[in-house]
């Protein structure tokens, strides 16, 4: 069977990241009627019970890739490895349950180093009160990666898909963008100073707040239950791992809509803010193309605002449109501007 038809080589940086899953995955057919949700979302749908339906979610981190251990010490690896996993898990409207975990280990790690990255997972296993149910140890021949799956489960109708956004819906986004992208920034730069000039400590201080939203960032468990405490279920759903606008887009495309946002109404952090500008970095820039703020973007219907518009946990940042009006940025002083995915790619 050739389900693929192509006759010369394609460059995988030609398709990037997403449209390579795009590619692979068009073809794919359902074949048992539990499978509520496959590819094309934060976490597929399983049916296990009249009233609950099952999550899983399943994502690999590869040193090199996605972490350098120049600076990411072990155990917040093993943190955040658990936590990007629990938060596709919260873009689905649900609550993680358990997780597992595989790695492939070069020899120059010792089990002290193991021991310190396990370490951090289990401290994220229990901040979340989750489970680590199982996995797979491996050898690598370069370096250290991690794949870890994680499951959770929600109330049957009460998932919430990418592809449910509607015209006039708002759009909504909790805590605040571009932090985790700009700690980023400031570990880059004081790892060049370090190679050049081994000697020298680096400078990090006043960028805490930045830094752990880096290396230890958290999932957004506590904003579904306070959905569900507000009665309000989102229209639309994902995580913003790599960039509002790449995260806004997906919604857009799946839902067949357009969108509307104000760069007055994106949220940032003050450090974050004086950070960008010290750096020489446009912050609305930041905050849409940074990534791995782990924050939620949602919609809702119009007919929620007032009961989540003085919640300080949520911004409205703009609405949805019709599909022909594309997606755009109103920016403080300026033209319109259209959207584009710049964030994280891994193919690129």
């Amino acid at each position: 069977m050739d389900i693929f038809e192509n006759k010369n080589r394609t460059e995988l940086s030609e398709l990037g990241e997403f449209g390579l899953i795009d590619h692979l995955t068009k073809n794919i057919k359902i074949h048992n009627d539990t499978t509520l949700k496959g590819v094309g979302d934060d976490a597929a749908v399983i049916e296990n019970n009249a009233d609950e339906v099952t999550l899983i979610t399943t994502d690999m981190l590869v040193e090199g890739v996605h972490f350098d251990l120049t600076y990411m010490p072990l155990k917040h690896l093993g943190y955040k490895a658990i936590v990007v996993n629990l938060s596709d898990i919260c873009a689905m409207n649900g609550k993680p349950k358990q997780v597992f975990v595989s790695m492939a280990l070069s020899n120059r790690f010792s089990l002290e180093a193991v021991e310190e990255l396990y370490t951090g997972m289990l401290l994220a296993c229990q901040q979340y009160k989750v489970d680590l149910a199982g996995g797979d140890t491996t050898s690598s021949t370069s370096g250290l990666v991690l794949s870890i799956t994680a499951t959770g489960t929600t109330q049957k109708g009460n998932q919430v898909y990418r592809d449910g956004a509607k015209p006039n819906d708002l759009v909504c986004v909790t805590g605040d963008l571009g932090s985790a992208y700009l700690g980023l920034q400031i570990l880059e730069r004081e790892k060049q100073i370090y190679i050049e000039n081994p000697g020298v400590q680096p400078d990090l201080e006043g960028f805490d707040y930045i830094l752990e939203r880096q290396l230890k960032p958290e999932a957004r468990v506590d904003i579904i239950d306070l959905l569900a405490e507000m009665g309000v279920k989102p229209t639309s759903m994902i995580d913003v791992s790599d960039g509002l606008s790449s995260e806004l887009l997906h919604i857009c495309k799946q839902s067949a809509v357009g969108c509307t946002i104000y760069e007055d109404k994106l949220p940032i952090d003050p450090v974050a803010y004086d950070t960008a500008r010290e750096l020489n970095l446009d912050p609305t820039t930041c905050m849409l193309n940074g990534g791995e703020d782990y924050e939620l973007l949602f919609t809702v219907s119009i007919d929620d605002f007032d009961k989540i518009k003085h919640n300080p946990s949520i911004t409205i940042i703009g609405h949805i449109t019709l599909k022909d009006e594309g997606a755009n940025l109103v920016p403080a002083n300026g033209p319109v501007i259209p959207l584009k995915a710049q964030g994280w790619n891994a193919l690129s």
